[in-house]
């Protein structure tokens, strides 16, 4: 059988969702509650890699069980399974899925926003989960310049150093900024990302803020196709997957 789980999950105790060696990781604790539960080895396959220390809320994994599982009623498992996970760790619904689905290859687009805390003073509630920031932040003026990363392009200025991907063209459906309080949101989604490409948009625009790089920079900057071009890539806190639409 293969069920299809829609998840949630903070990444600060976490190197990542991929299953690495010697490494704490979310579809290793879904590996090892999934076995718990349906008295089998499972495989699991995410929608995404995310990073270690970034967070989703919103996050699609595949569940392949074997003829011998234990049969469980899709709409029981969100419950079941919660039982056997941390915490820091939610399922939030389960269905069953055709044999074989792997939801990294039914996502239509993904969405990711990233929260920059935006106060002179430290907040420890928002320790790992927000990006201190305490200078000025102008949202209404970030907002027109991350509007110049929608559309076609290719991102390679974007992309961490030593990526090995087929292409680095992606299409970016929507990209804003906006404050909600003390926190200045970045929010984009696009078809797909490279490997710390939210991270260094985020930089890009805060190096805009502190004047490092020129207002109206960006389309030079994704014309280079330089990382050096770029901002610098700000820490996992802040970012999370925060919406994935499927196919």
């Amino acid at each position: 059988m293969t069920y299809l789980l829609e998840i949630a999950y903070s990444g600060v105790n976490y190197s990542g969702f991929q299953i690495q060696k010697n490494a704490r990781t979310i579809a290793g604790e879904l590996t090892r509650a999934s076995k718990k539960l349906f008295g089998c080895e499972c495989k699991i396959q995410g929608c995404s890699r995310t990073d270690a220390g970034v967070h989703a809320r919103q996050f699609f994994c595949s569940v392949h069980t074997d003829d011998n599982a234990n049969a469980v009623p899709e709409d029981k498992i969100p419950v079941a399974i919660n039982c056997l996970l941390p915490y820091d760790i939610a399922v939030k619904s389960a269905k069953t899925a055709p044999d074989g689905y792997n939801p990294r290859f039914e996502t239509a687009y993904k969405e990711y926003c990233y929260i920059i805390h935006n106060r002179p003073e430290k907040d420890p509630f928002s320790y790992k989960l927000k990006l201190p920031y305490p200078y000025p932040l102008d949202a209404d003026m970030l907002d027109i310049e991350a509007k110049d990363y929608m559309g076609e392009h290719d991102f390679s200025s974007f992309m961490a150093v030593g990526s090995d991907v087929m292409t680095t063209v992606r299409t970016v459906y929507g990209a804003k900024v906006s404050r909600d309080g003390d926190d200045v949101i970045f929010t984009v989604s696009a078809d797909g990302f490279l490997y710390n490409m939210v991270r260094i948009m985020t930089g890009t625009l805060l190096y805009i803020a502190e004047g490092k790089i020129q207002r109206g920079g960006i389309p030079g900057i994704i014309n280079a196709k330089n990382r050096s071009a770029a901002g610098m890539t700000v820490p996992p806190d802040g970012l999370y997957l925060n919406r994935v639409v499927l196919k």
